[in-house]
């Protein structure tokens, strides 16, 4: 039997190497080397406290992390007409059942029988070697590393968010949180034309890399009132698309106070509660519209060509990078460092 490493945390903050059998290429699928892998904040929720929002690892067996990933082609199964062995791909991480109404009407992110890369109970990717189906990999230039290919997962998910917002030419944007998902929605927001942009967050590195990628103005909430930051601003006026990246209760509850009378919320950050009190007078009163963001749908050849084009930088994002053998150690980088981590990625081969 032909073995590879696969990466497990056995318990909360804990991550051991193993060998287990190598895949090979079924009908439809190939089997990808993987080169680079992303640590998103999920796993890092997984990996430190053992859930995220319904979403519980079962801490009686080891459990394999990673959803963000890419890779070339070493092996493809029959019936695979799209890719060939040497091609380098991104990998869309959640395969959908096709039939249901959602995968039909193209709302596919809403699958109620998706089988997600790393949400449990289904293993994630934090291995050498996986088999996907061909459908879900998605070919990258010749001018895209797979480092690049790695960040197009998350991404997407700042690009639906731009999406589902509606950001066009000018508007004034306000994002909650500037880790990984809150910089990917800067990057995006910039590309579809956004005019001032603001940042808020609490970790100056984060507020730092957002500077350095774009945005106009950032606000460090731990020590300026971003209620009133923003009013001063915009002029008291209100952005008219607001973000919220974080996932902190704190913040989704400022939402509605940063949008402008008939503006936009959208709701990105997956909070640990699951009920939140929210100023429903102030929706109430500005006739706001609410948007949220569960992963993304039709993304990646948007988002693979942008990256490609050089409308987007994503590489930028990246701050720390480990080898695959210190996998635990960069996990433990990530719940650890809240002073300079940003971004952190695995480099397994290439």
């Amino acid at each position: 039997m032909a073995t590879q490493k696969g990466a497990f945390m056995r318990g909360l903050d804990h991550m051991i190497i193993k060998e287990i059998e190598k895949p090979a290429a079924g009908p439809g699928n190939v089997v990808v080397a993987l080169e680079y892998i992303g640590i998103c904040g999920s796993d890092i929720h997984y990996y430190h406290a053992g859930k995220v929002g319904a979403y519980t690892v079962d801490l009686t067996q080891d459990y394999m992390l990673g959803h963000e990933a890419a890779g070339t082609v070493v092996e493809v199964g029959e019936g695979v007409t799209n890719l060939q062995v040497g091609d380098r791909v991104a990998l869309e991480p959640g395969v959908t059942c096709g039939h249901c109404e959602f995968c039909k009407t193209g709302y596919y992110n809403l699958c109620p029988d998706v089988q997600f890369l790393a949400t449990p109970p289904v293993p994630g990717c934090n291995e050498e070697f996986i088999e996907h189906p061909a459908d879900w990999c998605f070919k990258l230039p010749d001018n895209v590393s797979t480092k690049e290919g790695a960040l197009i997962e998350p991404l997407s998910v700042g690009f639906h968010a731009a999406n589902q917002g509606g950001v066009g030419v000018g508007d004034t944007v306000v994002i909650l949180g500037s880790g990984c998902i809150g910089l990917c929605t800067l990057l995006s927001a910039k590309a579809h034309g956004a005019g001032q942009i603001i940042v808020a967050d609490i970790v100056e590195a984060r507020l730092n890399k957002a500077k350095e990628l774009g945005a106009d103005v950032v606000i460090n909430s731990g020590k300026e009132n971003v209620l009133e930051r923003v009013a001063e601003l915009t002029g008291g006026r209100g952005a008219d698309k607001v973000f919220e990246t974080s996932g902190a209760a704190v913040c989704i509850q400022q939402t509605p106070y940063l949008a402008r009378r008939g503006g936009v919320v959208v709701l990105v950050g997956i909070s640990v509660q699951s009920d939140i009190s929210y100023s429903f007078a102030q929706i109430m009163d500005k006739e706001l519209t609410i948007k949220s963001v569960f992963r993304y749908r039709n993304i990646f050849p948007k988002a693979i060509a942008a990256v490609a084009k050089g409308a987007i930088d994503v590489k930028q994002i990246v701050t720390h990078e480990f080898d695959f053998d210190h996998i635990d150690d960069a996990y433990q980088e990530c719940v650890n460092n809240r002073t300079d981590l940003v971004k952190a990625v695995i480099k397994v081969k290439g």
